[in-house]
């Protein structure tokens, strides 16, 4: 008989909600923390078996069997430490914690204990990123040459973290994907309109070895909603409209002939990729679940969360050398 899971989740605002729901679907819902006993109080209403808390102390005694941390990001480090020297798998919503020596000693304190720590860059699980890496890894886009992501939006404006280190991450955790490795030089600018000190857009470059580049555009005060991916190949073109109608992604047979004296572009055809169709905050929490008896975290574990906090910090050195 298979196992059922029951995991706690820390921190039930907007996206903790998400986590309560997917964790429902996928019948491992256990406890809600949180201090708002509104929130706390509706959970119960409409999630009658599961248990609320409005302390972390007070969960521990429930044995859970691992857990969800999607409170704030000032308050993820102190959590998920307390949570680890509990010797309980846990996940962390991104950013992982707000500074490069506290995601380190996460991760060190994580394997000291024998512990899974995951972190929430979900879009290592959306079914077209998936999709893109096995086109990148079948070759049909030959050698990643460039990359970019906009990420738009107007609202979901933070006072404890800037545009960058909000939206920042997903991207960052695509690129060091798809890339596989680090960049060798990051140039980050941008602007703090709404609130001194806190950037509502920021334009991040990417230098990596051999001539490769990226960029990422990030902000929260653009008129439209777009979010964007394009990856240039050597031997094709690849682009995701996450927030176009049915979310396409299309592969361009476009290549540049360099046999000549002047560059030539080969104008190839348009190809509408097919890709699976499941959520990824399900997929995320089915992979997080499938780990918790003794398995690996493989995906957006402990050391891909400290190489994503290494480029976003020197993304925000760089985007704070401005002012």
């Amino acid at each position: 008989m298979e196992k059922k899971y029951k995991l706690c989740v820390v921190g039930a605002g907007r996206w903790g909600m998400n986590h309560v729901k997917a964790l429902n679907r996928l019948e491992a819902l256990g406890a809600v923390i949180d201090k708002n006993k509104t929130v706390t109080d509706q959970i119960a209403s409409d999630f009658p078996f599961c248990k609320t808390f409005s302390s972390l102390e007070d969960a521990f005694d429930y044995g859970f069997d691992g857990y969800i941390v999607s409170s704030p990001p000032i308050t993820h480090f102190e959590i998920a430490k307390k949570i680890i020297k509990h010797k309980k798998p846990v996940l962390v919503e991104k950013p992982i914690t707000l500074s490069l020596k506290d995601s380190m000693e996460l991760n060190k304190l994580a394997k000291a204990n024998g512990v899974n720590l995951m972190v929430g860059h979900l879009l290592l699980f959306h079914p077209a990123f998936v999709k893109i890496k096995e086109l990148i890894e079948d070759n049909r886009i030959g050698e990643v040459q460039y990359v970019y992501s906009n990420r738009l939006n107007l609202g979901s404006f933070r006072n404890d973290e800037n545009v960058l280190w909000s939206f920042a991450p997903h991207d960052i955790s695509l690129f060091n994907y798809f890339f596989s490795e680090f960049p060798e030089e990051i140039i980050s600018s941008g602007v703090d309109i709404l609130q001194e000190g806190i950037h509502d857009t920021s334009i991040t470059t990417f230098k990596y070895p051999n001539k490769k580049m990226g960029h990422i555009f990030v902000s929260w005060l653009h008129p439209f909603k777009e979010h964007r991916f394009i990856i240039i190949g050597s031997n094709g073109m690849l682009r995701f409209e996450d927030t176009g109608e049915n979310k396409p992604l299309i592969f361009y047979d476009k290549t540049v002939d360099l046999s000549g004296s002047f560059p030539k572009s080969n104008l190839g055809s348009d190809k509408k990729i097919e890709y699976d169709d499941y959520m990824p905050l399900d997929a995320e929490l089915k992979y997080f679940i499938s780990k918790i008896d003794n398995g690996v975290i493989e995906i957006a574990n402990g050391d891909s969360a400290v190489e994503v906090m290494k480029v976003l910090e020197r993304a925000a050195k760089s985007l704070s050398r401005e002012k």
